[in-house]
């Protein structure tokens, strides 16, 4: 088990996929908590666009499973009204290119109500955002759109990598005061992995370190954690060990984990499918520059983002508009090789 993960030793795992997780989660909370109402278009008998909700809706009916009308803005606008009354909603986008009907509900509502009424009113709602390329799905379905939300004071901002963390961090959104947006990468859902049983906590703003190495720091996130692995592998047969850092959390970003990884190898990629411009490598950049871990840089800090269009139809400008293994390999061999 991770070590950001808060969960009991002797918890029992199983092997579940990223979407079977989610459900899992939404399920121990539905029925421990009242509170909790699953919303949004097609979650019901459905089961969701991407099936992650399944048949929660059989189990606990209509009233707590509640397919929304096609307006994003106004199902947006009941969960933020639901959550400052009391209840505990889970939102679900059928894409988080969708969001973008939203904004207003999103940004200027949820995000700024606490602040607004002095702390007498919180927000607690969870936004789930099916998110990035690889399905082909075009450019208004396969956006990477974390960063816009990181950018807004009020907002967390989560992006688990893995179906243990998924699970985890869904739950700890749902004990979070504020509102948390969950980034799922669409071909994360099927991928498999351990997931304890029962109720434990991934604590937002906590990154993992996926793995351990002394020549370069890679962060990464979501599914370019798993393309940023099998490149350190690759790697490390050439004699090159890269230190694997999963941020999990872009908002609030776990800076001590960040910070301590460059002290140590004195090298940076980021890796994210964004658009490189104004990513979440940015951020990563500019918090090493502004801070001592810069002293111990032994070359420049390289981004690696997406591409600086939208996400093409057709699948071979699909994967090379957003980096792939190929792409890490030949930053990382760069900068292992770079002195300043």
């Amino acid at each position: 088990m991770d070590a950001g993960t808060l969960a009991r030793p002797e918890q029992e795992t199983r092997e579940l996929s990223y979407a079977e997780a989610i459900r899992e989660a939404m399920d121990i909370a539905l029925a421990a908590d009242e509170r909790v109402v699953l919303m949004g278009e097609d979650i019901g008998v459905y089961g969701g666009a991407f099936q992650v909700t399944g048949d929660l809706v059989h189990k606990y009916g209509t009233d707590r499973v509640i397919d929304t009308p096609i307006s994003e803005l106004g199902g947006a606008g009941v969960a933020v009204g639901a959550a400052m009354t009391g209840l505990r909603p889970i939102f679900e986008f059928q894409f988080s290119d969708f969001a973008t009907l939203a904004m207003e509900q999103i940004v200027n509502q949820a995000a700024k109500v606490r602040y607004m009424l002095g702390g007498a009113v919180s927000v607690p709602v969870v936004m789930r955002m099916p998110a990035g390329s690889g399905t082909g799905a075009a450019a208004q379905h396969s956006q990477s759109l974390e960063a816009w939300f990181a950018h807004v004071p009020g907002l967390k901002v989560v992006q688990p990598s893995t179906p243990e963390d998924a699970k985890g961090l869904l739950l700890a959104a749902l004990e979070d005061p504020d509102p948390v947006l969950i980034f799922e990468h669409k071909l994360l859902y099927k991928m498999k992995g351990e997931v304890p049983a029962g109720h434990y906590l991934t604590p937002i703003g906590k990154a993992a370190i996926r793995r351990k190495g002394t020549d370069l720091t890679i962060v990464a996130t979501s599914i370019m954690v798993h393309k940023a692995l099998e490149a350190a592998q690759t790697l490390a047969g050439e004699g090159i060990e890269a230190e694997v850092v999963d941020l999990r959390t872009i908002r609030p970003i776990d800076r001590e984990t960040v910070l301590g990884s460059v002290r140590k190898t004195s090298r940076l990629l980021c890796v994210y499918e964004g658009v490189k411009t104004l990513g979440i490598g940015a951020e990563i950049s500019a918090m090493v520059a502004e801070s001592d871990a810069f002293d111990y840089l032994d070359a420049p800090i390289v981004r690696l983002g997406g591409a600086e269009c939208p996400i093409p139809y057709n699948p071979d400008l699909e994967r090379a508009a957003v980096p792939q293994v190929p792409d890490i390999l030949q930053a990382a061999r760069a900068l292992a090789g770079e002195r300043v």
